[in-house]
């Protein structure tokens, strides 16, 4: 009589939950990654995160309105191939270094700004003064004369002017995937490095924020940051400095293997934050792919897919192909790029680059700190290891 029953129970209730729970298995376990195996799409829309956006309702045309004042905002076109004859459009900042606003804020109209911001700002004070400040104060008159006031008509011949000071140093920021350039934690990065005298640009790649919504490849990203440090080195013969943060790592290194193979110019250096050896070991431990990781078939669904069609990120390959010295740092508390993905990105780089190149250093931040992937930033000690690294690179050329 029990045993009847418990039979019974388990053909009202039992076996429809098993159907259910072998459904939704498939469902989720056999043809989500199918499809993400067969759609290229949806290894792009993965990977990039386009569609990701915050803050809500920031107008980037005017970087003011997160304090980002006295930086100038304009686009370029990124040829993709010499038929190319529309391009795609990309977003850009120019964030003047402090020296410049500084001289020059009653032009830019921006006194209330430097007065609050600067003098917040003891803790990022460099300890060099900036090789182009005397080339600076001996132009001022010229340039004030010529530059009463900076308005829209004459705003980029002012910053393109400033841009050729010689003595100057420049670094190109090639931000990760989700949201924009004008994201928090990255415009506190630019807020480090125009406090420590450095211009600095930086750009939403093809699909980001307002950029031409073209669907990002690998190949499209790196044309894209390569036309901006093209932009750049067109205009000035001072260093230029790559920093790369998680994605924009992967970015980083790939570019800097183009040059180095198109034996163009070249940056002075490159510094990797939260960087990761190659996209397959990434998406392997990154915190989404945790459901799917132990399945038989991770790999042909999932990682092999995106290998196929060229996402493949692979700094640990690229490392080797340019001499320019290398800062890496990495917080232990990292979860969306592991710590030793980025300690075994140093450890490779140290086995396969040539003696005669440029060091590379590796630089830890410990997890009681709590800086994880994004706040590095905030550790006290960065503005000394950035301004040491660039100093002691900016006028050597390997």
């Amino acid at each position: 009589m029990l045993f009847a029953r418990r039979r019974h129970f388990f053909k009202r209730v039992g076996l429809p939950c098993l159907v259910i729970a072998l459904l939704v298995f498939f469902l989720f376990f056999v043809l989500l990654p199918l499809a993400f195996r067969t759609s290229v799409t949806l290894q792009r829309g993965i990977l990039f995160l386009t569609f990701i956006t915050y803050p809500k309702g920031l107008d980037l045309s005017k970087p003011h309105s997160i304090g980002l004042f006295a930086t100038r905002n304009f686009y370029i076109t990124v040829k993709d191939h010499d038929e190319d004859e529309d391009g795609v459009r990309i977003g850009v900042w120019h964030v003047l270094p402090r020296y410049a606003v500084h001289r020059f804020r009653r032009e830019l109209r921006v006194e209330a700004d430097v007065e609050t911001a600067f003098s917040n700002s003891q803790q990022f004070m460099p300890t060099h003064q900036s090789p182009d400040s005397h080339e600076l104060e001996r132009l001022a008159p010229e340039l004030r004369a010529e530059f009463p006031v900076i308005v829209p008509e004459n705003e980029q011949l002012f910053y393109e002017r400033l841009l050729r000071v010689p003595g100057g140093t420049v670094v190109l920021y090639l931000h990760g995937n989700t949201a924009t350039r004008g994201s928090g934690h990255r415009s506190e990065v630019y807020k480090l490095l125009r406090h420590l005298n450095y211009h600095v640009f930086s750009f939403d790649y093809r699909g980001y924020a307002d950029s031409d919504p073209v669907p990002p490849s690998e190949d499209g990203v790196v044309r894209d940051a390569l036309m901006v440090f093209e932009y750049i080195a067109n205009l000035t013969s001072n260093p230029i400095f790559i920093w790369g943060h998680s994605l924009g790592t992967g970015v980083a290194t790939h570019m800097c293997a183009k040059l180095a193979h198109m034996k163009e110019r070249g940056p002075r250096g490159v510094i990797l934050e939260s960087p990761f050896t190659n996209i397959r070991d990434e998406i392997r431990l990154h915190p989404f792919s945790r459901p799917f990781r132990h399945l038989p078939w991770f790999d042909y669904m999932i990682s092999q897919p995106m290998y196929d069609n060229r996402l493949r990120f692979e700094s640990d390959k690229h490392v080797g192909e340019f001499p320019q010295p290398i800062m890496i740092m990495h917080a232990e508390d990292d979860v969306v790029v592991p710590f030793r993905l980025g300690y075994q990105l140093y450890r490779t780089a140290l086995d396969t680059r040539r003696r005669s190149w440029g060091p590379v250093e590796f630089h830890r931040f410990d997890r009681t700190h709590g800086y994880g992937h994004k706040y590095l930033c905030r550790a006290p000690e960065l503005p000394g290891l950035v301004e040491q690294f660039i100093e002691s690179y900016r006028n050597t050329i390997y």
